[in-house]
């Protein structure tokens, strides 16, 4: 059994700055330091910071006054900032640069008088904190069918931003179908999709034409690794998606000569190398790396030494 990574794949810029401020946090101002929300969607990364000290919640309210506390990956609302700043919480935001870009460019939109729609995924973290980050809201739309069903006057002044976890194939025919009904509505200047998401689709894409089954790791509440899945699978090819190499069933690879893995961005790479070793001991015998490009961007980490509460509206 020959074994074919996807290349690039796993852990993107974002999601890597994003735990180093935990752990840099965690370093400078000891434990315990809260995380609103998973920091990033990866169970074994939730549970090594859990160990060191991190602790996830759901509601800011739960946050002792005064802690020092992370806002995740994902981004969140004004009124999460708010309360926050309620709380006197020491917030550091370690939202991701493409998702800060987002915000700014919604907020931009509706201060010039337009009603915002976000194409995405409804309930997604990322989404909730896009719609909230403007005082007016936003109406939001994962297909063409909710484009159909918005209550927007056809004249209405209209602007649209993008999840950053979807894909340019995913959001096409939306962006398409909300041009039809306005044909002047505006958008960001530049695509606001995030070249990891679009990288490991391009990747996974080549992946499922050369092999027999595809094992994409990523959390099942990862919306870009859940994309990365059906994405192979529209290859032809059977395409499983697990946390790490203890999800792995040997019945998935039953005559298959070539296995293809690829990651999520949210997936450090001693994951897949977890899975390559199963794999070696399930009967593989060659490991080959496809070419693709290789993705050299950083994001700048924010100063740490004080954790200040966050105005309302701020993205770093």
């Amino acid at each position: 059994m020959e074994l074919l990574l996807a290349q690039p794949r796993g852990m993107c810029a974002g999601v890597d700055r994003a735990i180093q401020i935990v752990e840099r946090a965690l370093e400078l101002h000891g434990a315990p330091v809260y995380v609103y929300h998973e920091i990033v969607h990866n169970r074994r990364v939730i549970e090594d910071l859990a160990a060191r000290g991190a602790i996830f919640v759901e509601s800011i309210a739960s946050i002792p006054d005064g802690a020092v506390t992370v806002f995740s990956a994902h981004g969140v609302s004004d009124l999460v900032r708010d309360q926050a700043i309620a709380q006197g919480l020491r917030v550091i935001d370690a939202t991701c640069p493409m998702v800060a870009k987002v915000h700014l460019e919604a907020q931009r939109f509706v201060r010039q008088g337009a009603r915002l729609i976000v194409i995405g995924h409804a309930g997604h973290e990322e989404v909730e904190g896009t719609v909230g980050s403007v005082p007016a809201g936003a109406c939001v739309v994962g297909s063409v069918a909710d484009v159909a069903a918005l209550p927007i006057a056809p004249l209405a002044r209209v602007a649209y931003v993008t999840q950053t976890t979807l894909s340019v194939d995913e959001t096409r025919d939306i962006i398409e179908a909300l041009r039809r009904r306005w044909p002047h509505i505006r958008g960001p200047a530049s695509s606001d999709i995030c070249f990891a998401t679009q990288n490991r689709q391009t990747a996974v894409r080549t992946l499922g034409e050369r092999v027999d089954v595809v094992l994409v790791l990523g959390a099942r509440n990862s919306s870009n690794s859940n994309r990365l899945r059906e994405v192979a699978a529209l290859c032809g090819r059977p395409a499983y998606l697990l946390d790490d190499a203890r999800d792995l069933q040997a019945a998935w690879l039953s005559g298959a000569q070539r296995v293809g893995i690829t990651a999520g961005a949210s997936v450090p790479e001693y994951l897949v190398l977890e899975l390559v070793a199963r794999l070696r001991e399930l009967g593989a015998t060659e490991v080959v790396e496809l070419p693709g490009p290789v993705e050299t961007v950083t994001f700048r980490l924010p100063d740490l030494s004080l954790a200040e509460p966050v105005p309302a509206a701020a993205c770093t």
